[in-house]
């Protein structure tokens, strides 16, 4: 059996060398950074790799727990899309419900982010049933949705902003949809751009103005939670969202949350609490995150994850950042 897992493993894990920046084509801005992008990618092929091998939920969870705090997050991220992977082969949904308990659970947001990435692998007839999914939550899947288009099909997606790529599912919306995958390409963007903030404040740029908001929330919650920026550099980006700044403050924030809620908080995480979260700390910051979550969904037409990312924004930057003297 351990040699059929470690077949499977072998040949439904994606190659190490598509996540390399020179494979992907994307801007390098220096020798630091590079290598931070990297170990974010060989963490979340880890993290793949755990899922589909281990024996169980709970062996992938042990081994996911191994993985170095600054990139556990990514791993279990991997980890969803391998997961949903499995079970699609194997006509259950056990690898994610299981990986969904227990310590894993801390690390949800991740994990749907992560069946977005598997989606847009697979057949839309093996994709999972997003229905059972937290109607609030279940938006982080296109999130992850629209970071594995952008990062892998940069051409269509980011270097043809314009180009109209229709999309629907059973989880809500389609009118929303669009714009939970913009912010997964935000996301992507910070990989695209190599943490240059100059370089993705550009990228952006070049896209839709009415896309802006939604695609800074994403680089938001990436350039806090990937990191690779010094201080300078966040207060740059700052600079360059405008008045889209709230939306990056948000996409901060929730980043913010989502590390301590899994109990990954590093030092980069203080760093873009104080820069992007007005002088917060990390439990200050997601302490915003949690006060405003909605307990459920009304089914209307604006989402509940959008009306509680519009009140984070709102409280997080009720604490004028200006003072802080990088927006005006």
């Amino acid at each position: 059996m351990s040699n059929l897992r470690a077949l499977r493993r072998r040949v439904l894990t994606p190659n190490v060398r598509e996540t390399q920046l020179e494979t992907r084509g994307f801007h390098v801005k220096n020798a630091e950074a590079k290598h931070q992008l990297e170990t974010v990618g060989v963490s979340f092929l880890q993290g793949y790799a755990y899922a589909v091998e281990a024996r169980s939920a709970d062996q992938a969870v042990e081994w996911l727990e191994t993985v170095p705090r600054s990139f556990r997050g990514f791993a279990y991220e991997g980890a969803g899309m391998g997961a949903v992977m499995l079970d699609a082969l194997t006509g259950s949904g056990k690898r994610l419900a299981g990986l969904l308990t227990g310590e894993g659970a801390r690390h949800n947001y991740m994990i749907y982010v992560g069946v977005g990435w598997a989606m847009a692998r697979l057949p839309r007839f093996l994709w999972p049933d997003v229905t059972a999914i937290d109607p609030v939550l279940r938006w982080l899947i296109l999130d992850g949705y629209g970071f594995h288009q952008a990062y892998f099909k940069t051409g269509a997606y980011v270097r043809d902003p314009a180009a109209p790529h229709p999309f629907s599912w059973r989880g809500g919306s389609d009118r929303y949809s669009a714009r939970a995958i913009d912010q997964g390409i935000g996301r992507a963007l910070w990989f695209v751009g190599g943490t240059d903030p100059d370089v993705v404040a550009g990228l952006i740029a070049s896209f839709p103005e009415h896309r802006h908001g939604d695609l800074y929330a994403g680089s938001g919650l990436a350039c806090t939670y990937a990191g690779s920026v010094d201080e300078e550099e966040l207060r740059r980006f700052a600079e360059h969202a405008g008045p889209h700044f709230p939306n990056l403050a948000q996409g901060s924030a929730f980043a913010v949350e989502a590390r301590e809620r899994a109990g990954t908080t590093i030092e980069h995480t203080h760093l873009a609490a104080r820069v992007l979260c007005a002088d917060r700390t990390p439990e200050e910051a997601a302490r915003v995150c949690i006060d405003t979550k909605p307990a459920g969904c009304d089914g209307g037409e604006i989402p509940a994850f959008e009306t509680w990312r519009q009140h984070i924004a709102e409280a997080i930057t009720s604490r004028p950042y200006a003072q802080k003297g990088a927006v005006a």
